[in-house]
């Protein structure tokens, strides 16, 4: 694939300088420590601030432009406040003069504070049931209010409009396109089949719950703090994927391995989830249809963004022949997973 010139995109605008003056313009000023954090969707930065400050660094964050409105961000922004209130441990945006969704220039941005950690250890049981029970917490606020503005989990956005693109773009080479194109509609036929929601916001299983979800629960939004501490443990970040969906999408994406070590880990998130909030066996017959639509989802995801310099540069084997047959092959595989008995614990 060819990339559009760097000078042609939005981000090439987004200078040190410009990403210190957009702090400046809410009375933070950094001290010119500025490190670029890992975001591919959106910009983030460390940045710290010159003493005397409340705070020794904040992270601030500047939105991919025309990706959301600014009413879905502020969804956003509001349930991570709603999590906050209801002490779950969820970074979310700092208000500052009022608000927490700010503009400079072409840009949205906001501003968090801080927060240090690392992965979670998921092959650790009590790290499992702990993670486990905030989830429940989490969810338990999701299921109080429906978003309004910001879109839900489904076949139509992520799977067929996800196709749908990608062909209509030209994005598969000529030689692996019809069979891509034939394993990615048997696997829509069957997530179709399942009780996943379709399109509407509705699951066609009627009592499978929909509820505000994080939506892009992997262990890197898990930021997990010595347990000594005050605020030891899980820290939820990064909820700019938030959408509806089934309670079992914030769990899946915490489990690796083989099926038995699978089975551990979900049993472990469970057992703390249960805690707090009961749990719906029928929804782990959702785990393989969910993670094929991520499948691809995130071809369609590295597609629309390859005008973005940084896209080319950290993703080089994105649109080659052997990228789509290896897509082909775990398509193929994902076919084969979704007829095996679900996970049970």
């Amino acid at each position: 694939m060819t990339a559009v010139p760097a000078s042609n995109h939005p981000y090439e605008t987004l200078t040190p300088d410009v990403v210190l003056d957009a702090l400046a313009s809410l009375g933070l000023y950094g001290d010119g420590r500025l490190m670029a954090l890992s975001s591919y969707e959106n910009r983030v930065y460390q940045v710290h601030l010159e003493e005397p400050s409340d705070v020794p660094a904040v992270v601030v964050k500047f939105y991919r432009p025309q990706r959301w409105s600014e009413a879905q961000i502020l969804e956003e922004h509001a349930f991570a406040a709603e999590l906050m209130a209801a002490e779950v441990p969820a970074v979310g945006p700092l208000t500052l003069d009022g608000k927490t969704l700010h503009r400079f220039g072409d840009f949205m941005f906001s501003v968090s504070p801080r927060r240090g950690g690392r992965l979670p250890e998921l092959d650790d049981f009590e790290a499992l049931e702990w993670i486990g029970r905030f989830l429940a917490r989490i969810h338990t606020v999701g299921a109080k209010a429906p978003f309004i503005h910001r879109p839900a989990l489904d076949l139509a956005t992520f799977g067929t409009a996800s196709r749908d693109w990608l062909l209509g773009h030209d994005m598969i080479p000529l030689d692996v396109q019809g069979a891509w194109r034939d394993k990615c509609n048997e696997a829509l036929e069957l997530i179709a089949a399942s009780a996943l929601p379709t399109g509407s916001g509705a699951s066609k299983n009627a009592e499978i719950k929909v509820l505000r979800l994080h939506g892009d629960c992997h262990p890197g939004n898990i930021l997990w703090t010595p347990t000594d501490r005050p605020d030891g443990g899980p820290h939820f970040v990064d909820l700019d994927d938030a959408r509806s969906g089934p309670a079992v999408q914030d769990l899946w994406m915490l489990l690796s391995g083989d099926r038995g070590q699978r089975t551990v880990q979900l049993s472990g998130l469970l057992d703390g989830y249960e805690q707090f909030r009961s749990f719906d066996r029928r929804e782990l017959a959702l785990i393989e249809p969910l993670r094929t639509l991520r499948l691809i989802h995130y071809s369609a995801w590295l597609a629309r963004r390859w005008a973005d310099p940084t896209f080319p540069i950290n993703f080089p084997w994105f649109g080659s022949s052997d990228y789509w047959v290896g897509q082909v092959n775990m398509l193929t595989e994902q076919i084969e997973a979704m007829g095996e008995e679900p996970l049970y614990v």
